[in-house]
């Protein structure tokens, strides 16, 4: 089920392709004709709009005629190399002398949602889904943009676009799995019973049907794509809505089977998570920011409770509290999020920081990190209390190595390695492109 899903979105985006290269002509056809015809649709305003190109596309457009033309940008910020390792040592030496303390992000109970600005390190949660394309949105966009892509194809593919529906587009997770259990009962009826014409009407006035079947999205167009059509019957002498299955609407009973293949296979489109890589500078890396709302499992208000109820019990209990009381306080704090920020701290003063979930294991972390080397070498990765990571917490989550909701680790290459390098000036430990997202003060 799963290699039919890719195809079907892999078709999807060659025809997206075969689209954007614009309408064919015949061989026979003058280049003349061709091109008077567009001019026309110009003139008169029937070509679309060309789509504004997103950050990321015009960041890298920028970085790429830079490196063409040898120029630099005129900004209060240089990103060249050289530059931003001088304002590197420049922060490291303000910060030796003011004697910064390192910090990591504010998490206060009452989270704030800061507006988008250069200096905000982390201003949301970002996903992609790579099946539809390769925009880099919020999770609520990602859902608008899915269900929009989705009913589109329900002309093309309306029974496997009706089950990615059901399972996409629906958030209550309960409710798809009592819809779809209703489906597919429905599905076993008539493939067990092929000829009981009792199995062949659903009425629309059923309890049923009426509330697991008609709230969720996508349950009728699966109906439709079964054979079932919305017909009125004659119902003790009273005319009532109902579905109706009619073996000619579909090509064979085998339609239903894949249909209920596809409905207990449940998949989906999934999201996934985008790093939201940043490079920063040692100044922009001390600042206490407050984390976006997205971070957190809970709403603000229910954390503000949850605070308030916490400082009411501790005012009642003064007594010490053992290892246990601490450990499951922590883990209660742990659980309030839903995704962790990670800074690595390399050896020049730069900082690497990447958005994860705070389910995934330490070796995402890891793998994200050697995917953004500059040099393919082993390394290892340290806490801030001197803590080495082995091979052996690679397996843990980052609720179960307590990584949650920020932390800042410790880069450095590994053994003899670091003998062989220590002496090489002006070292680059990340790529060139990554560079080019370097926040500064």
């Amino acid at each position: 089920m799963a290699d039919k899903i890719k195809k079907f979105f892999a078709k999807k985006k060659l025809d997206a392709k075969f689209k954007l290269a614009g309408p064919g002509h015949k061989l026979t056809e003058s280049a003349n004709t061709s091109s008077s015809s567009l001019m026309s649709k110009i003139k008169g305003n029937t070509v679309a709009k060309r789509q504004e190109p997103t950050d990321a596309t015009r960041q890298a457009a920028e970085a790429a005629l830079l490196r063409m033309s040898g120029q630099r940008k005129d900004t209060a910020f240089n990103t060249s190399l050289a530059a931003i390792q001088a304002q590197v040592r420049k922060e490291l030496e303000a910060e030796k002398k003011s004697k910064v303390e390192d910090a990591i992000p504010h998490t206060s109970s009452n989270p704030v949602h800061l507006e988008a600005s250069p200096h905000l390190a982390v201003n949301g949660v970002y996903f992609r889904c790579p099946l539809i394309n390769e925009d880099v949105l919020t999770k609520d966009e990602w859902r608008a943009k899915v269900r929009e892509f989705l009913f589109q194809q329900l002309e093309e593919e309306r029974g496997l676009t009706a089950c990615l529906i059901i399972h996409s587009c629906n958030f209550n997770r309960t409710k798809v799995t009592e819809c779809v259990d209703v489906l597919v009962r429905y599905l076993d009826n008539i493939i067990g019973n092929p000829s009981e014409t009792k199995f062949h009407k659903i009425r629309c006035s059923n309890a049923t049907f009426r509330d697991k079947v008609l709230p969720i999205l996508g349950a009728t167009e699966l109906l439709f794509a079964a054979g079932f059509r919305p017909t009125k019957l004659e119902n003790n002498g009273i005319e009532e809505d109902f579905w109706v299955f009619n073996p000619e609407n579909i090509e064979g009973f085998n339609v239903l089977e894949f249909l209920r293949e596809s409905l207990k296979s449940a998949d989906r489109v999934e999201l996934e998570l985008d790093r939201n890589t940043q490079v920063l500078s040692p100044g922009e890396a001390l600042r206490r920011i407050e984390l976006p709302s997205e971070f957190y499992a809970l709403s603000a208000e229910e954390i503000k409770r949850e605070q308030q109820l916490k400082s009411e019990a501790m005012e009642k209990q003064m007594q010490l509290r053992t290892k246990a009381m601490r450990e499951k306080e922590e883990l209660r704090e742990i659980r309030k999020y839903k995704f962790a920020l990670i800074r690595v701290r390399f050896p020049d003063g730069l900082y690497l920081q990447g958005t994860f979930s705070v389910y995934e294991k330490f070796s995402e972390v890891v793998d994200f990190v050697q995917s953004n080397l500059e040099h393919e070498l082993p390394f290892v990765l340290t806490a801030p209390t001197g803590h080495k990571f082995e091979p052996t917490d690679y397996d843990q989550t980052l609720v179960q190595l307590k990584l949650v909701p920020a932390s800042i680790l410790n880069f450095q290459f590994d053994g003899e390695i670091v003998e062989n390098i220590a002496s090489v000036e002006n070292l680059t430990y990340l790529k060139p492109e990554v560079m080019m997202t370097v926040q500064s003060l």
